[in-house]
């Protein structure tokens, strides 16, 4: 049979370009569903990292003038991810991050950068490029917003379109003296259309005009559509309920593998569980840890911010430090937090480390070594770094919230005498409940057979991608089908 045909649209994909969960998801997306008789073609900026990636690149489109400047689209590969380039020095050949400079200041230019790659989206899924007709498109955030609209309203028939919300908390949003510059017609700038607020809101966009709406895990799907997760779009998810669904991520289980990674101390498995102690050992040893084999080792691999929670990790620190527990901290962020962490590594020496920035051997080594992962977050679309501790036999003490709450099953009496505990959840999210989860958390520390169960009940969980790419591939015949 042959494969259906997906154009992807996004701003990052791993390993080429990343900055968070969703180059994760752009870059593994595509092998999953090879598998599903879907094939994927993506289409990336052309940032030095991706031009210097991109194998034998042939150049299948030339354009004079893209919001300034002269571009082309390249077709290629990179390893076995298959790719479209939007070429555009003008636009992306620059150092710093995707959206950044190397200050962390955002690139003034945004608005036009990611309107150029929408509009690239929309014109190879309407058929710009010979012997190419895309059956469905999927754009991924708000850097991909404006990708349905551009098709929308074009000429002629177009492929189904599909909206992947990563994280409704960023929602690109410009000011409305842009709107002539994005090649829209008039009556696109409106209430329904792409205007927000007197606005231009790129994801709102997205929301509006495609024929599907996804987000990353299911809770998360509901909560964006209440008034206090919606970020004031819940009314327009509200009106479009009927095509928003959420469909938990995945992990790469061959890149998360405790039993092959050589970014760790020693390999281990569900069944050598024991030899997970050597992680233990050198996390305390490069986090600058007492060496001592019975104390609770918590951990936080996360960006510091607000929306993690992690401000309510430093109002319980006194409650973890006072049951004999350890805590090493990975990540950055904003920067009073960052010093936060440090100070309090500072006052507690051998108690608490901290290494600032993000550094992906690392973070194997703390999922392999640590005894707990902490993921306080105040909202979060899914998640990744738990279901990397439960494949790694690091038990996730998680809010109650979006994906979290998707993949963790709490160690209460029920599911501990049932047998199927994977973690610790808590609600509401406060410091208040965080203090409690990590009494509860160190309590199940100190009872090994109940501890050890609940470690092999989080390594027995399938977090692959196997079956999100079943639901995608479900979503996009399903789509299909009802335009036929």
């Amino acid at each position: 049979m042959k494969p259906l045909q997906v154009l992807a649209v996004a701003s990052e994909i791993f390993p080429l370009i990343k900055t968070g969960g969703l180059a994760d998801v752009v870059g593994a997306l595509p092998a999953a569903l090879t598998r599903e008789n879907v094939r994927v073609r993506t289409l990336v900026p052309g940032y030095p990292a991706v031009m210097a990636a991109i194998e034998a690149p042939a150049v299948v489109r030339e354009m004079e003038d893209l919001f300034g400047g002269p571009a082309r689209i390249l077709a290629g590969k990179a390893g076995a991810l298959e790719l479209f380039v939007l070429d555009a020095p003008h636009l992306f050949s620059r150092g710093g991050g995707p959206y950044a400079d190397s200050g962390g200041r955002d690139w003034p230019d945004n608005p036009q950068r990611f309107a150029a790659l929408a509009r690239i989206g929309a014109d190879i899924g309407g058929g710009a490029l010979p012997d190419y007709a895309p059956d469905i498109v999927h754009a991924h955030d708000w850097q991909a917003g404006l990708t349905s609209a551009y098709l929308r309203h074009a000429a002629g028939a177009h492929p189904g379109t599909v909206m992947t919300i990563h994280n409704l908390a960023f929602q690109g949003q410009f000011q409305a003296d842009l709107f002539p510059s994005l090649g829209l017609p008039r009556e696109a700038f409106g209430i329904n259309g792409i205007e927000y607020h007197g606005d231009i809101g790129y994801l709102k966009a997205g929301i509006y005009y495609a024929d599907r709406i996804t987000t990353v895990s299911p809770s998360y799907a509901e909560e964006i559509r209440t008034s206090d997760a919606g970020m004031g779009l819940d009314g327009l998810l509200r009106s479009r309920g009927a095509v928003v669904s959420g469909i938990l991520n995945g992990i790469d289980t061959e890149a998360w593998n405790p039993a092959t990674d050589t970014a760790i101390a020693a390999p281990f498995s569900a069944k050598r569980i024991g030899q997970r102690a050597a992680n233990k050992a050198e996390l305390q040893s490069q986090f600058f840890l007492e060496p001592d084999e019975t104390a609770p080792l918590f951990a936080v691999v996360s960006r510091l911010s607000w929306q993690k929670g992690l401000d309510l990790l430093l109002e319980a620190l006194p409650t973890l430090l006072a049951a004999g527990a350890q805590l090493a901290v990975l990540g950055s962020g904003e920067p009073h937090l960052e010093d936060a962490f440090r100070s309090a590594a500072w006052f507690n020496p051998g108690r608490i480390g901290c290494r600032t920035g993000y550094h992906e051997e690392t973070a194997h080594l703390v999922q392999a070594g640590c005894d707990a992962i902490l993921v306080p977050s105040r909202f979060e679309p899914c998640g990744l770094t738990q279901l990397c501790a439960l494949r790694y036999g690091a038990v996730p003490v998680v809010a109650r919230v979006g994906g979290l709450a998707d993949s963790v099953i709490d160690a209460n009496p029920a599911a501990l005498g049932s047998g199927v505990a994977t973690g610790v959840q808590f609600s509401p999210v406060t410091g208040e409940m965080l203090r409690i989860a990590i009494e509860r958390t160190v309590a199940l520390y100190r009872q090994p057979a109940a501890w050890r169960k609940i470690q092999a009940n989080g390594m027995a969980s399938d977090f692959s991608w196997n079956e999100p790419a079943r639901r995608y591939a479900t979503l996009f015949r399903d789509l299909l089908a009802e335009r036929q």
